[in-house]
């Protein structure tokens, strides 16, 4: 891969998936890794304070720090991608982002994920839109009061999401800091997901670098570790780099074959974070 410092973190909820949850931090930390991420680690938008605290410590238990959390984000597995524009799920959604951002102030976690969605038969999509607007105004606000942003990615392999491009989501970026002042929404760029939405990588990178807020990378095609694929990751990070991008770089990949084998392409040297997610535009801390 080509040159560049960036500092790498884990995704846990797609590695060490041989391993119960709450035993993937100490895992991660095993393997190398300082700072780890995870999508909603919970069964519902509103778990007990005994899952949350759970969660807490095993994460502290670990000596790893947590510096990206989604949102609830509705059944993953069955098919949803997101809460955001969802109509008549308002208060579930916002349930989960006053408990992301509990955890947020006790571990420091620096970076929220909402995933925007999926286009409904049940709403228009001004009307999702609108819902989507007030909902990510919401949480701004509140990931601010922990000194943290909300991030927005494009998604792949979801027909009916959306957000397919880094444009798209800088488009909604800017709708919603008009209408509400936000100022700590940020593009999350994750290099697979735009690559096989046929994005320019390249140009989204030089057009969009000062919005960029988290990056995460699996090879294309495959969503599989670097090497993998024909994804050029290297290159783009050295870009972002250059751009003034200074955060992490999320592993958010499925391994081959077992998490550890997968992680040979990265000496041990480079598992270390630094701050995780970058706050302010332009790169800058």
């Amino acid at each position: 891969m080509a040159d560049h410092s960036l500092p790498y973190e884990v995704n846990c909820s797609i590695l060490f998936t041989e391993l119960p949850l709450l035993e993937r931090p100490a895992a991660a930390h095993a393997a190398g890794f300082d700072a780890v991420e995870f999508w909603w680690p919970f069964a519902t938008a509103t778990p007990s304070g005994t899952e949350v605290d759970a969660f807490v410590g095993a994460v502290t238990d670990a000596g790893v720090r947590l510096v990206g959390l989604n949102f609830a984000a509705g059944d993953m597995p069955a098919g949803d991608r997101g809460l955001v524009s969802w109509p008549g799920r308002e208060t579930e959604f916002r349930a989960s982002v006053d408990v992301a951002c509990s955890i947020g102030e006790r571990l420091g976690v620096r970076g929220f994920n909402a995933l925007y969605g999926l286009r409904l038969d049940t709403a228009s999509p001004e009307q999702q839109d609108a819902v989507a607007d007030a909902n990510l105004a919401y949480a701004a606000a509140a990931a601010e009061r922990v000194d943290a942003v909300v991030l927005l990615e494009p998604v792949s392999g979801a027909a009916r999401y959306p957000l397919l491009t880094a444009e798209d989501v800088v488009a909604v970026i800017e709708r919603v800091e008009q209408q509400s002042g936000a100022r700590n929404l940020r593009l999350l760029c994750d290099l697979y997901h735009l690559a096989v939405n046929g994005d320019d990588l390249e140009r989204a990178i030089a057009t969009h670098a000062p919005r960029v807020g988290h990056v995460q990378i699996a090879d294309a095609p495959g969503r599989h570790e670097p090497g993998t694929g024909q994804l050029a990751i290297g290159r783009y990070l050295s870009q972002l780099e250059a751009a003034g991008y200074s955060g992490g770089v999320s592993l958010e990949y499925n391994p081959s074959t077992t998490t550890e084998a997968g992680l040979c392409w990265l000496p041990p040297e480079r598992r270390h974070a630094r701050d995780g997610v970058v706050r302010t535009p332009g790169g800058s801390r």
